[in-house]
Parts: C-alpha cells; sequence; structure tokens
C-alpha cells in the first residue's frame, strides 16, 4: 500500500494538463488582447490614413486665392475616398462635406476642420481652443483665405468595442473606448527655372499704409489701371536701407560661379536654372557691378561688353523696339554688328520707345500714375494702322500694346524714323520659346524683413517672399556698368490677385506636418 501511495506521488503523467489548465485563462486574455491591439491598431491607421488623405487634398487649394476654402473642402467631399474597419459599427465609410467655405472652422460627415495661418513650432504642441487664436486664420474669409497655409483635420472619434473583458479584471472598466485621428497638412509653393532676383514690394503696406496709395499688391495686380504705372526699379548702395521699389539678387544655383559675371549670365539667360520657395530664400549681395546692365540690356538687342553673352540662350526678344537708332538701317545696328548701348541713339526724331507716365506721384516720384502718351506712340510708330478700339476709352498697359504688335505682325513696320522692332541682323536670333522682356522674380516685404533685424545688405537667408511676379521690361537699362533704372510694368503675380500666367513655373506641393 505504501509503495502505491509513493508512485503515485512520484508519478508526473498528467501534468501538463493541470499547468494548463490553471494557465488557460492567463493564455486566452492575452490572445484577446493581441487580437484587440491588432484590431484598434487597424482602426487607427484607417482612421488616420483617412484624416491625412482629407487634410492632403485641402492644402493643395490653400494657394491665398478667393474662394480657398470652398475649394478645400469640395476637395476634400469629392476627391478622396476612405473607409474604416474593425469599429463598433464596423465597416464603413469616411466622408466629408461642403458646408460653404465661409467658416474659418467646420464640420460635415466624418470629419471637422479649421484652416490654419500658423502651427506650433514643436510638434508636441497641441492646437487647443486655449491656444486657437495664435494659429487661426481670420474669421473674415477675405483676409483669413490669404493667410491660411494649413489645415487641421480631425476624424470624429468612433467607437471600438473589445474582446478582452476589461470589465472582469477591475468592477466598472469600460470594455470599449473611442478612437480618432488628426492631421495637420500645408500648402508649400516655389518656383523653378528663375531668375535669381528679388524686388521690394511696391505695395507693401506698413500699418495699413504705404507710398503707392494704399493700394495692395494683390489689388495692383488684378486691376490694368495700376498694373499700367511704371516702376523705376533701383540698386541700392552699400549699406543703404532697402524699401519699395529697390531690388537685388538672389543666390544663384550652385552651379553658377560666385562672380558677377556668373551671376548676370544667370539673370541673362532665357533658360534660368534656380528653383526658389516661397517659405524662404536667400539674398546674394556684393555683386552689384560689372555686367548686370548687359544681363538686361541682351534682351533688347543690345550688345554685351566684351561679348560675354554669345550663345543662343541670351539671345534678344522677338520685339526689342526701344525708340533707338544708329542713324543706320532702323534696326538698332549698323548692318554689321550688334550695337552696344553707347553706340545707340535714343529719342531721336520719328523713333519712339514705350514712353514715360506724365506724372510720378507715388512711391516718393518712382511709380508713376499709369497715364502714358499711347497715341503719340502708336502714330509714330506705326501710323493709321488700326488697334482695338477699346484702347480709346480705357488705356492698355505697355505690355498689351507690345503683345498686339507681336500677335498682328507690326513688329517689322518702321516708324517715322525709320526703327523696326526685329533685332538687328548680326545680333543672335531672337529667342522665342518664353517672352524675354519679362522679368520675373521674389517679391519681398523689405521694410519688415528689415524691422525684423535681417539685414539685406548681406547674405541673408530663409526670407519669406510675398509673391513670386512677373514684370515688362519698358525700355533698356542706362548709366554705368554697375546698373541704372530698371523700368518695369507689373505684369501678374503668384497667389492671390495673379491671373495663372506664371502657372508653368510654380511647384506646388501640398505637405503633411503632423
Amino acid at each position: 500500500m505504501l509503495r502505491t501511495i509513493r508512485a503515485f506521488w512520484h508519478d508526473q503523467r498528467g501534468i501538463a494538463l493541470i499547468l494548463v489548465s490553471v494557465m488557460l485563462p492567463a493564455i486566452i486574455g492575452f490572445s484577446l488582447l493581441a487580437i484587440d491591439m491588432s484590431r484598434v491598431n487597424n482602426l487607427h491607421n484607417d482612421l488616420q490614413k483617412g484624416a491625412d488623405a482629407f487634410a492632403l487634398a485641402a492644402a493643395a487649394e490653400l494657394d491665398g486665392r478667393t474662394g480657398a476654402w470652398a475649394r478645400a473642402e469640395r476637395a476634400m467631399a469629392t476627391l478622396v475616398s476612405n473607409e474604416s474597419n474593425f469599429s463598433t459599427a464596423g465597416r464603413g465609410p469616411l466622408t466629408a462635406g461642403q458646408p460653404g467655405g465661409t467658416q474659418r472652422c467646420n464640420s460635415a460627415g466624418s470629419i471637422s476642420w479649421c484652416f490654419l495661418k500658423a502651427i506650433p513650432p514643436n510638434d508636441g504642441t497641441k492646437i487647443t481652443t486655449a491656444n486657437q487664436a495664435t494659429y487661426l486664420a481670420n474669421s473674415t474669409p477675405s483676409i483669413g483665405e490669404a493667410e491660411t497655409r494649413f489645415i487641421q483635420v480631425t476624424v470624429a472619434p468612433t467607437g471600438f468595442a473589445a474582446i478582452f473583458p476589461a470589465s472582469f479584471i477591475t468592477a466598472g472598466a469600460s470594455d470599449g473606448f473611442n478612437v480618432g485621428a488628426v492631421a495637420v497638412a500645408g500648402f508649400t509653393s516655389g518656383v523653378c527655372n528663375y531668375t535669381p532676383v528679388f524686388m521690394c514690394n511696391p505695395f507693401e503696406m506698413v500699418n495699413g499704409t504705404n507710398t503707392a496709395g494704399n493700394v495692395t499688391l494683390e489689388q495692383a495686380a488684378a486691376d490694368p489701371a495700376i498694373r499700367r504705372r511704371l516702376i523705376e526699379l533701383r540698386l541700392v548702395g552699400n549699406n543703404a536701407a532697402y524699401g519699395p521699389g529697390n531690388f537685388g539678387f538672389l543666390a544663384p544655383p550652385d552651379s553658377v560661379g560666385d562672380g558677377a559675371q556668373g551671376l548676370a549670365q544667370t539673370i541673362a539667360t532665357s533658360t534660368p536654372l534656380g528653383c526658389y520657395s516661397a517659405e524662404g530664400v536667400s539674398t546674394k549681395t556684393g555683386q552689384n557691378t560689372g555686367p548686370i546692365q548687359d544681363a538686361f540690356n541682351v534682351r533688347f538687342g543690345i550688345n554685351a561688353n566684351g561679348n560675354a553673352f554669345n550663345s543662343a540662350e541670351y539671345g534678344p526678344a522677338a520685339n526689342v523696339r526701344k525708340g533707338a537708332s544708329t542713324g543706320g538701317n532702323g534696326n538698332g545696328g549698323n548692318g554689321n554688328q550688334c550695337p552696344s548701348y553707347n553706340q545707340l541713339t535714343f529719342d531721336a526724331a520719328g523713333n519712339m520707345g514705350l514712353p514715360l507716365d506724365a506724372t510720378t506721384p507715388y512711391m516718393g516720384g518712382r511709380m508713376g500714375d499709369g497715364n502714358w502718351d499711347f497715341s503719340t506712340y502708336w502714330s509714330t510708330n506705326f501710323g493709321s494702322i488700326g488697334y482695338p478700339s477699346s484702347w480709346n476709352t480705357t488705356k492698355p498697359t505697355r505690355y498689351e500694346v507690345y503683345k498686339y504688335e507681336i500677335a498682328n505682325n507690326l513688329v517689322t513696320h518702321a516708324s517715322t524714323g525709320g526703327e523696326v522692332g526685329t533685332p538687328p541682323a548680326a545680333c543672335l536670333a531672337p529667342v522665342t520659346t518664353v517672352d524675354r522682356r519679362l522679368l520675373y522674380g521674389a517679391i519681398l516685404d523689405c521694410q519688415a524683413l528689415e524691422a525684423a533685424g535681417n539685414d539685406l545688405n548681406g547674405n541673408s537667408s530663409n526670407l519669406p517672399v510675398e509673391a513670386f511676379a512677373s514684370f515688362f521690361l519698358t525700355q533698356p537699362v542706362s548709366g554705368a556698368n554697375n546698373g541704372g533704372s530698371v523700368f518695369v510694368e507689373l505684369v501678374d503675380i503668384t497667389g492671390r490677385g495673379g491671373a495663372g500666367t506664371l502657372d508653368n513655373f510654380l511647384r506646388d506641393e501640398p505637405q503633411l506636418y503632423r
């Protein structure tokens, strides 16, 4: 008997069953917990991907133009198709809506959103009710749409029913909870194939006023009567402050040399390589001498000093009419060469380039009133040839007249003094793939930048761009090689108020930030 008891005591057969029976609740619990963790992770991924997609679709429309909020809502409602799984409600779509685009914060369908002018510098700082005023765009659409750069999209929390019985472990604990997602996306804008030039905003507002008649840059771009105001751009002397109407140079691509000649060639070429971001550009100073004048004037069929620009990419515009004569063949040259600036006679009898404005009441005498002598210009260069009758009641911009001459085969028509708009035969062949009389550049609010401590006379970096713009060169640049005044008309800008003619330069990209 004792032997039997002792054998039973040492017999280990079947012990696994006992251990499994003891551990079975824990095994089942951990299995259910792993399944729940996988399910909730998949649910959160579905919601987060949906939030990301909504935010990116909306951010692509935040270009600062009128209607940006409504277009962002439409993009979320029509361009995004997502669904979530594993919620208490089961499989279901994530939807948005179009409540009208008039509110900076709104909701529709499965999401809510707010349009933001800024985001916290630290990813760990959440945008909450307490700090919304710092980051939300203005509630008035006409103001808020222009300053909106980001959108925050929040997916409405959805219920999740866990399989793991939390109430079994802790009395009263819930076996379910809500899962949500938040995404912040923004709109980054830049340009490529752009010349390395910046202009100080002629319409920069300081304390609500400016010297351009309190007209904003957007208003100027949208109104032909303001765009035809002639603007005199000037370089800044050493250590002088930058103000409205001054211009300077951006850092050229790395492939360009540091010398003045390399910078000038980058400005003069018809195929620039530079790309610049609206979020920040870098200036290039110390290069305001040398062949910069040539970089502008090659566009008018004027020979560069020293023949520095002697390849096809530096060819002149198709229309170089400038009111110049050498007393020779009427095309600005003497028949066997492309003339240098000092060989030309301007405003000779019977030759007339695009004239200045009658008065210059704005920007300290460097911005005209837009009232230029179109009738004399036309009669001098084209006699009785007709032009659009609307120009008799609404004066055209100089750029409109210039384009009309090209479109209607008037470039070869001789003025009463014999000048034609075609470049001299000995010059490089005209560049027709791009408009060589357009100058492209970044618009900077120079006064605000300098007030913030930026030294525009130094090589400053990360300067925000108000807009990228195109200007029409109305006449060659006079003066010595260190540059004279550059007379231009504003043609177009990127963003709000723009007409879209710069879209082929734009590289607009929505980007996720949070």
